[in-house]
Formats: structure tokens, C-alpha cells, sequence
């Protein structure tokens, strides 16, 4: 029930204009993960991303612990988690292991799943919605084990870490005291109706759904999967400042 909240900017090579942000939510216990797609940074859009994560969250939130992003760092979002009786509590400036937990998930599941190009459509942003409020959520929290750090101690100069065995977010909240019998019965049910493969598939047709999204808008250009969606891009003027290798000439 301790969430840490973040979002993933969609905003390619430039952070002009309205653009798709990845609401991106993990529970720190168990590890499951939830998110949205959000237009903009808008306060409204933010706030009404993250209730919608929360009433379908299999567990209480107990307390909210976002980055100092101003769409969820507002007076609407705090005023919020006191209705809901949520502890708020803020990362500190430019530290960002504060939020270690979403961090990792920001990679593991938003950046090496739709990459890092520029969506800014509403179509685009209703496919990855869709995407993460069904098939990406319940592939990873019901298939896919996480290990846990369990303590690190330093032996002859060096850091050891020791980790614990690895289990999915599920089989952590099933293994929880404080997870009550009904929402235990809930998972299980949810569980034993899955196919993690035809999940796979299903993830993979709406993906490929996002990407000829992207080319549509683009004038049809194509886009390699393999090189451009999971490839980290330069911002313009630092590739502009790199280009240009010519030597200057002082008169």
C-alpha cells in the first residue's frame, strides 16, 4: 500500500507542444505495477489518471510518494490523498533514488516496451492507455517474477548484494497477511483465466497498432523497431552541436 508515482515523458527529440505522458505507479512490497496514458501535464488529466489506478489497485494505498513533477506535486493531488486518508509524502530535490522503485519500472516496463519516440495523438495516446489498463499491467504482475534486494554488506573492498528468491507481484500479495481473503480469491480467480501467451500476443498486435500510429502521422515513414523505437534519442541542438565539426575561424 506505499506507491510511488512518476511519469514518463513521450516527447522524442523535443519537448515543445503537447505530448503523451506514462503514468507509471508501483507498489513497493510486491512490485505491481500499474499506469496510464496521460495528454500533457495537466493537473486535471493527472489526477484523474491516478484515481483511476487506485480504485482498481488489489490493495489499499496506504501512502503516496510522487516526484516534485508539478502535475502530481499540487495542492489537488494532496488534497486528495487526505479524502482518501493517503499519507503524501515528496522526494527531495534532484535526488532521484528517492524514487528507486518507479524508476525501475519506468525502464523495465514503459521505455523497453514503446521505446522512446515522440507520441503527441490522441490515438496514441488511447492505444497505449488501452494497452496499460489491460494486457502490459496483467502480463507483468501475474508472469513476471522480480527479485527483491535483501541486504548488501561490503567483503574485501567490494559491495555483495543479496537478493531474495524471485516471485511475481502476485504471488507476493497472495503470500501478504494484510491482503484480505476476498481480494485473495479476486487474483486467483483473475490468474487462472490467463494466458500469458495469448497476452503476449496481444501486447505485441497493439504495439504494432502504436507504431503504425506514429507512421501515419509522420507522412508514412518508415520506422525500425529494432534501431529507432528502443534506441535513446539526442535532443536536436545537442546532435546539431555535434555535427558541426567544422573549425571556427576568429578575424
Amino acid at each position: 500500500g506505499v506507491v510511488q508515482i512518476d511519469f514518463v515523458e513521450h516527447c522524442g527529440q523535443s519537448a515543445s507542444g503537447e505530448y503523451v505522458n506514462s503514468l507509471s505507479i508501483v507498489d513497493i512490497f510486491s512490485g505491481w505495477w500499474d499506469g496510464d496514458g496521460v495528454m500533457g501535464k495537466g493537473q486535471e488529466r493527472a489526477l484523474i489518471a491516478i484515481d483511476t489506478v487506485r480504485q482498481r489497485s488489489p490493495f489499499l494505498w496506504r501512502e503516496m510518494h510522487p516526484d516534485n513533477g508539478g502535475n502530481i506535486m499540487n495542492y489537488h493531488v494532496y488534497a486528495y490523498a487526505g479524502k482518501h486518508d493517503i499519507i503524501f509524502s515528496r522526494s527531495r530535490p534532484y535526488k532521484k533514488n528517492d524514487n528507486c522503485f518507479v524508476e525501475q519500472k519506468n525502464s523495465t516496463h514503459v521505455r523497453q516496451v514503446v521505446g522512446y519516440l515522440r507520441y503527441d495523438s490522441e490515438e496514441e495516446r488511447r492505444i497505449l492507455s488501452d494497452l496499460y489498463q489491460n494486457e502490459l499491467r496483467l502480463y507483468k504482475n501475474f508472469f513476471q517474477p522480480v527479485m527483491k534486494l535483501v541486504r548488501k554488506e561490503r567483503v574485501a573492498g567490494k559491495i555483495k548484494k543479496t537478493y531474495d528468491a524471485p516471485k511475481t507481484p502476485y504471488q507476493r500479495l497472495m503470500e501478504s497477511a494484510t491482503l484480505s481473503k476476498k481480494k485473495k480469491d479476486e487474483l486467483t480467480q483473475t490468474y487462472e483465466a490467463l494466458n500469458p501467451a495469448e497476452l503476449k500476443r496481444v501486447i505485441d498486435a497493439k504495439l504494432d497498432c502504436l507504431y503504425r500510429a506514429y507512421q501515419k502521422k509522420n507522412g508514412s515513414r518508415k520506422v525500425d523497431a529494432s534501431r529507432s523505437i528502443n534506441k535513446k534519442v539526442v535532443p536536436s541542438m545537442v546532435s546539431f552541436s555535434h555535427r558541426s565539426t567544422s573549425p571556427i575561424s576568429v578575424s
